[in-house]
């Protein structure tokens, strides 16, 4: 249950990340125990590789979704933060491949891993930590939940063949880019509160209630995250802009403008995105035509209304506190896009 002392731990003009985690502090403390616990090895390199991800600024969104729903509904022991622990594992083993997938350079304003070690230790270090992720979900002895983030594992997998399906295609629709949304990011928003309403015991209604919430927050945040990637603001996330754009991948800022787009701009788009001959000052001008067409306004909108559909799927949440703050989360996902 929430105590007092635990609630205390956010203070006045934090963050809402700031303001969850101060609700489920004890246990966050706890997580973060069992992930550099489980991420040690003889082989010093894994160690070495993971923290230089798993400890370098990440909010731990998706751990902190799970000890929500779990606290929401009164967990005890430990299975929650056991759980908790391999969420944070498949995400960040699913980082660790992405980058090495998309060449990145920069992540969370550091070095990529692959850049400093090598693409090979960095999928190697990635498939340790989702072995260990397993080992924990394993160990909870709950069978439902297992399910649910294996579930989601092979789903986050089948999102990034489908990436790659759409890069350098202008032909991508906005349903097919959902697609890739709610497979790579989506799925395992959803599978971390969902799992940790399940282990909690709560009502099979409320436990899918978490995941409608987790499954739509995932959708908002990838929409802004696009945006972002648009908007020349890299301190906002932790990435270099124009990332998206340098790897030809088609996101929902591009599908749209290049279906609004005039002769000219699409043969602007056909040369960067689909040829990949891009120039110096081509992301400039990509930003430029992205703005022109309302394409980041257009965005934004559609975020707003997955974000409201997150908010009414926690409307029945028993804990206020909960509820509220993972309500102040969905509002706060779209404003990091102003």
């Amino acid at each position: 249950m929430i105590t007092a002392e635990l609630a205390k731990a956010a203070k006045p003009g934090d963050s809402p990340i700031d303001t969850l985690y101060g609700l489920v502090a004890e246990d966050m403390r706890a997580t973060d125990r069992v992930i550099h616990e489980r991420m040690a090895s003889a082989v010093a390199l894994i160690p070495d590789l993971s923290a230089h991800l798993i400890d370098s600024g990440g909010k731990r969104l998706r751990p902190l979704l799970t000890l929500a729903a779990a606290t929401a509904f009164g967990a005890s022991g430990i299975d929650h933060v056991k759980l908790a622990a391999a969420v944070e594992f498949i995400h960040t083993a699913t980082l660790l491949h992405d980058d090495v997938v998309d060449a990145s350079a920069l992540r969370r304003g550091k070095i990529a891993a692959n850049v400093v070690w090598g693409n090979k230790p960095s999928i190697l270090v990635g498939d340790f930590l989702f072995s260990r992720a397993f080992e924990l979900m394993v160990e909870t002895g709950n069978l439902g939940v297992l399910g649910i983030l294996a579930r989601a594992s092979s789903v986050i997998a089948e999102g990034e063949v489908m990436q790659l399906k759409s890069a350098n295609n202008l032909g991508t629709t906005e349903q097919d880019y959902l697609a890739v949304v709610t497979a790579k990011t989506a799925a395992l928003f959803a599978a971390s509160a969902e799992a940790g309403a399940a282990v909690a015991g709560a009502p099979p209604a409320l436990v899918k209630s978490l995941h409608d919430y987790g499954h739509n927050l995932g959708i908002a945040f990838q929409l802004i995250d696009d945006a972002l990637d648009y908007s020349g603001r890299e301190k906002l996330m932790g990435k270099s802009v124009g990332d998206d754009f340098r790897e030809a991948k088609v996101t929902l800022p591009v599908i749209l403008a290049y279906q609004r787009a005039t002769d000219e701009a699409r043969r602007f788009w056909r040369r960067a995105i689909e040829s990949g001959r891009q120039e110096e000052s081509d992301l400039e001008a990509a930003i430029v035509y992205v703005e022109q067409t309302g394409a980041i306004r257009e965005t934004h909108a559609r975020a707003e209304a997955y974000a409201e559909r997150a908010i009414r799927a926690v409307a029945k949440l028993p804990s206020p506190d909960i509820r509220n703050a993972l309500i102040d989360i969905a509002e706060f996902c779209l404003r990091r896009g102003h």
